[in-house]
């Protein structure tokens, strides 16, 4: 693995979710990790929510300037964010906002992303969302942000779901529908992401268990 992933997508298609998942799978490796929230664009569903959490967890939080009190919401970005891309001995997973536009942020830390041997970039897919439920629409919003960022995308993580009501057929439409995108796209998948309760007792595809931490269950009463 990198020391550094980066994780983009078009909003909506769980890259925050996946952003946490991941940070945690390299802290329980025993990785000093930071989780970086760089989504400026959208105030829902940010990592940032889970701060204390992460943080019990041994992984460092970095997002807005003023920590956690009420102008959290604004738009500035802690300048403390460049000290783990910076120090060798973090693994940083960068969560960006949304499609090429919440992604533009990521500009500001190119330097620091340029390097292949250190640095992947994710496109999160899910199949379920309006936006992205064909290859041609999946290949339109990561070409456009590669084209914001001036950086390529390293791998597709197929993240195709229904929250705690994903069905088999929805992990198999993901799963050709992510095979489509990297056939046309010539980039490879790194994971199909299935949350742990909908894992399928065999399967023949790199899968990235997941827990649900962003979405409180009152929302699916």
């Amino acid at each position: 693995m990198k020391r550094i992933t980066v994780i983009v997508g078009h909003y909506g298609s769980g890259k925050t979710e996946f952003a946490i998942n991941y940070a945690l799978h390299l802290a329980h490796q025993g990785l000093k990790t930071a989780l970086v929230d760089l989504d400026i664009a959208n105030p829902y569903f940010r990592s940032r929510e889970r701060q204390e959490f992460l943080e019990e967890e041994g992984i460092a939080l970095y997002s807005n300037a003023f920590g956690r009190d009420i102008t959290s919401d604004l738009p500035a970005l802690d300048p403390g964010i460049r000290a783990p891309l910076e120090d060798k001995s973090y693994h940083v997973v960068l969560d960006a906002g949304g499609d090429g536009s919440g992604a533009r942020i990521l500009i500001q830390y190119r330097k620091y992303l340029t390097d292949p041997k250190e640095t992947e970039i994710l496109f999160i897919l899910n199949g379920n969302r309006p936006e992205t439920d064909t290859a041609e629409k999946n290949i339109h919003c990561l070409k456009a942000i590669e084209a914001e960022i001036g950086l390529p995308i390293n791998a597709l993580v197929n993240n195709t779901h229904m929250l705690r009501e994903t069905t088999s057929d929805d992990l198999n439409r993901g799963m050709e529908l992510a095979r489509e995108v990297s056939g046309i796209s010539g980039i490879p998948i790194k994971y199909h992401s299935i949350a742990k309760e909908r894992m399928p007792i065999t399967c023949q595809e790199d899968v990235f268990p997941l827990t649900l931490y962003m979405r409180p269950e009152w929302l699916d009463r």
